[in-house]
């Protein structure tokens, strides 16, 4: 790629930033500059300030005035792999833990907080790092660096064990719903297992061993964060619209008083070995047989590394590769591919593959054909093409992530963390854009070929048949450390010279940055609503069409989204792997999709090759191939992901809810997936009839958002100038059953570890400024934010569940309310009965007067935040198209989230949440929850899918 590209990708960022820098004035005592990169000395990059506070705190300046808001990143340098053998789960642990409120913020405080602002949080850990970040508007980054220094400094004099108690039991929920509670749940941490010798920091899942996380007390908490969450093992970097020097004083004055914690040396990098093949196996309630092979390599930013990412592309990185090839195109495998993941000590050349049970699903078979595809690349060797579609690829994806302020401070901080070194983008260009075919066959050699894998297996439960191999490997019995750290602490109390129960005041309100808006019609008169942003050169254009599942019958189930994947497969004159890669030769993408009322085409591309991306556009959009060969494949690989799809309790909870709702006998009672019946159904025929319905100009509109000023951008979408067809008509909908309120409605899913709770009713179709935008206003603090009533009741106070929430949900015909969580299977009931007592108890009491203040702040701060990315851009604007909205439409939803007040609010919760009038739909294990469920005085039923 030209390095123009990437310099005027960032230099955008640089403009209007030079305010009050730091370069010119004094620095605020116990601030050293360590470095300063602009865009025009990098090349290219990302234009930052780098200092340091006398405690050791790295503090990275990133500023960007494009929008009225700011992300603030602590990243602190311990994540799972810090951790002691039978002490995990702790890092992750504390990524809770800290959001439980410290000595001068309140439990709860820190959400409300950053929410009331009108941001966003959120806190992840990793094996190598936990992060926390805000995005808020700008005028509220003087309190986050307030909230993040009190945690940073002030955290455990307000931890408790009651508190402790509460986030070990949230960790379980989120282990429950995320592992225990999912197909392949538990593959990752026991193929961990064999992959690294016991005692490796990777050897253990991040989110921890339920035995470790019963097994930790207190005291093992506090001493893990006096141990690694000090201000040298942290780096605080801010990105957005902010003044320099104020902001460092900031800094300075809210984390300089935090002492220094205990020094912290990097872990050696040890080479990984394996001694031979080791197959593991195990039975889940999954439908499709699931091979998993990885070897170890080298480790995150190895002089290796990039060569053996180009190697994993080659191997199946997508259509053009080798195994898709020999096992997806051939029907062998529903999915598989090649990567190569790697973290900060070690990297792994993995593969995987989903057997087609319609191909008997063989998991020997699966294994034999990824080897004989490693082999098959030793024969074939590296093309002039694999080279160059894998650097433009990385180099295109470089530019499109720059396009948040998000993303810039997330690769600054990550980059500082492991290396040392924010500036990283132009070696990582240089790296990728100097491997050679040379280097990529060492690798091979060096690291593949012959090497012992790790091999496990993941089949039907009671298919042991299918699996690769008989098991070789045990794990090793576990290993428990006395402590959970090693030696002795000698940590420093902080003291501060200010008084930090005081929270700062906001500062002046930022003005918002709406997108200015054109309107231009193509020659065939599609309406194209576009809109200039040059922070990146990029094109993000989104081709709508009216229809989608909506327009099909309902016993056609399926057909649109099987439509919109034929489009994604060959055109009359090329197949699907050489369109791949013409896109991928302009490191582009042409994404055809469908949803209940529209099909989609969304079309991402650097501007200065959209009408090259566009021409691809065309081709497959107006000579679509309907291969006999491809309508198969696709068809068999969407009946195997619906059966997949069955051990899914989140899936048979929105399928099982929605046909409650709706009915069988219209098409929003059945999800546009279909159901295997209709899909089984479904001929080539039905996809071309579909085809000629929905894929017509008179359907389309056009949103764009791109760096080319309007003329151009019309003169390149004039590519769609000659697609014809007028309007399709969508068939009336069919009536909605009678809902029996006040019932309990129960899915079996024998075994389950979490029930998943549904309650709701039919409710108002999506509007702007009417009644469906106030009742989402009503039901803001109820169930809207973190900190609303039924999530404070169920996760923060009673630790039933990872999280629970209520929200109204409009379409073009009509809507629903819900409320919906994944809860412990034991406490299904009592569960059942806080949503009923919060939702009935809100209808009966109203809002509280903090409440409605909280909603008003947090609703109308955060329209800062709205219109960042290219894609936050297109979803307002295509609100604006699609429901013919005004452009300043939100400034009339500013006014009456100003106006409206508790009688109104309160006339709405009694009008939209009668809990008689709703249904509650479980998705869980019956036998062990319907004596309970009954007890609750509701009848109970069963509902079968």
């Amino acid at each position: 790629m030209k390095k123009w590209i990437l310099a005027a990708a960032v230099s955008a960022a640089l403009a209007g930033c030079a305010q009050h820098s730091s370069d010119s004035l004094a620095l605020p005592a116990g601030v050293t500059r360590l470095e300063t990169v602009s865009a025009t000395e990098a090349g290219v990059g990302i234009p930052y300030k780098k200092f340091q506070l006398a405690n050791g705190l790295t503090v990275i300046l990133h500023q960007d005035s494009s929008d009225p808001l700011v992300h603030v990143d602590v990243t602190y340098h311990v994540g799972s792999g810090r951790e002691l053998p039978g002490r995990s789960g702790f890092a992750h642990l504390f990524e809770h833990m800290m959001f439980q409120g410290s000595e001068n913020v309140a439990d709860e405080q820190h959400f409300k907080v950053v929410t009331e602002s009108g941001g966003t949080l959120n806190g992840t850990t990793n094996t190598d790092r936990t992060n926390y970040f805000e995005t808020v508007p700008s005028n509220q980054l003087e309190k986050m660096l307030w909230l993040e220094s009190d945690r940073m400094g002030f955290f455990l004099p307000a931890l408790t064990e009651e508190k402790f108690e509460v986030q070990r039991e949230t960790v379980k929920n989120e282990r429950a719903q995320r592992i225990d509670n999912q197909p392949y749940g538990r593959m990752y941490e026991r193929f961990s297992q064999a992959m690294y010798p016991a005692g490796h920091p990777y050897s253990w899942p991040v989110i921890g061993w339920p035995e470790d996380l019963n097994r930790a007390e207190l005291a093992d908490v506090k001493q893990f964060f006096q141990r690694w969450y000090g201000p040298n093992n942290a780096t605080l970097t801010i990105g957005g619209d902010f003044d320099e020097l104020q902001t460092l004083a900031w800094v300075n004055k809210y984390f300089g008083d935090i002492p220094r914690g205990p020094e912290v040396e990097p872990l050696p990098k040890t080479k990984v070995t394996l001694d031979k093949d080791r197959y593991l196996s195990m039975e889940d309630k999954v439908h499709l047989p699931l091979i998993r092979m990885a070897l170890p390599t080298v480790y995150a930013s190895h002089q290796d590394e990039a060569a053996l990412d180009l190697l994993a592309n080659i191997l199946g990185g997508g259509k053009t590769s080798l195994v898709y090839k020999n096992l997806v195109k051939e029907g062998y495998a529903v999915q598989a591919s090649v990567s190569h993941p790697c973290r900060e000590f070690s990297c792994e050349m993995s593969f995987f593959a989903l057997a087609n049970p319609a191909k008997g699903g063989s998991l020997k078979e699966a294994e034999a054909m990824l080897r004989a595809s490693i082999a098959e690349f030793e024969s074939r060797g590296v093309t002039d093409d694999d080279l160059e579609k894998v650097k433009v690829q990385f180099e295109a994806n470089t530019v499109f992530g720059l396009q948040s302020v998000r993303g810039k401070v997330s690769t600054l901080a990550a980059n500082e963390t492991f290396y040392g070194n924010p500036n990283m983008i132009a070696q990582d260009l240089k790296r990728y854009a100097s491997v050679t075919k040379e280097d990529v066959v060492r690798v091979f050699n060096q690291y593949v070929k012959d090497k012992p894998m790790v091999v496990m297996s993941v089949v039907p439960e009671g298919a042991g048949a299918l699996i690769a191999a008989a098991d070789n490997f045990v794990a090793p019995a576990p290993q428990v450390a006395a402590h959970a750290i090693v030696g002795e602490l000698k940590v420093a109390q902080a003291k501060s010279s200010f008084d930090r129960s005081v929270m700062p005041k906001s500062g002046e309100a930022p003005k918002l940055k709406v997108p200015s808006l054109w309107r231009d019609n193509l020659g065939n008169g599609i309406a194209v609503l576009g809109t200039e942003s040059r922070e990146t050169p990029t094109t993000e254009i989104v081709v709508y069409l009216a229809g989608g599942h909506r327009m099909a019958d309902v016993s056609k189930a399926g057909i649109a989204n099987l439509t919109a994947a034929m489009m994604n497969e060959s055109s009359a004159s090329r197949s699907s792997e050489e369109l791949t890669q013409a896109l991928e030769l302009l490191g582009a993408s042409v994404q055809f999709s469908a949803s209940d009322y529209q099909s989609e085409i969304k079309v991402s591309a650097l501007t200065d090759k959209l009408d090259a991306t566009l021409a691809v556009l065309k081709e497959k959009l107006m000579t679509p191939g309907f291969r006999a060969a491809d309508f198969e494949r696709v068809k068999q690989q969407t009946l195997q992901g619906l059966k997949h799809s069955q051990s899914n309790p989140n899936y048979l909870a929105s399928t099982g809810f929605a046909r409650l709702l709706f009915g069988s006998d219209n098409a929003l009672g059945v999800d546009a997936g279909g159901t295997i019946d209709s899909v089984q159904a479904l001929t080539l025929e039905d996809v071309k009839a579909f085809y000629d319905a929905q894929y017509r100009a008179g359907n389309a509109q056009v949103v764009a958002v791109s760096s080319a000023p309007k003329a151009s951008l019309m003169t390149s979408l004039n590519a769609l100038g000659q697609w014809q067809g007028a309007a399709s008509s969508l068939p009336a909908l069919g009536a909605l059953p009678q809902l029996e309120g006040g019932t309990i409605y129960v899915q079996d899913k024998p075994g389950a570890a979490q029930s998943v709770i549904s309650i709701g009713k039919v409710s108002l179709p999506f509007d702007a400024t009417g009644e469906y935008f106030k009742a989402g206003l009503m039901n803001y603090p109820l169930g809207g934010a973190f900190n609303s009533r039924i999530n404070l009741n169920l996760r923060e106070d009673k630790g039933y569940t990872y999280g629970a929430r209520s929200r109204f949900s409009g379409g073009l015909e009509t809507g629903q309310f819900f409320a919906t969580a994944s809860v412990r299977s034991d406490v299904t009931a009592a569960a059942v009965a806080e949503f009923i007592k919060e939702i009935s108890g809100y209808r009966e009491s109203g809002i509280r007067a903090d409440e409605l203040e909280f909603m008003r702040s947090s609703i109308s701060q955060g329209q800062a935040l709205d219109y960042e990315t290219p894609y936050q851009k297109a979803g307002f604007m295509r609100m604006i198209q699609r429901y013919q909205l005004a452009d300043n439409f939100t400034s009339e939803q500013d006014k009456i989230v100003a106006g409206i007040g508790k009688g109104e609010i309160d006339a709405l919760a009694k009008k939209h949440l009668n809990i008689n009038e709703m249904v509650i739909f479980v998705v869980g294990d019956k036998a062990s929850l319907e004596r309970e469920l009954k007890a609750l005085g509701y009848p109970v039923k069963d509902l079968a899918l």
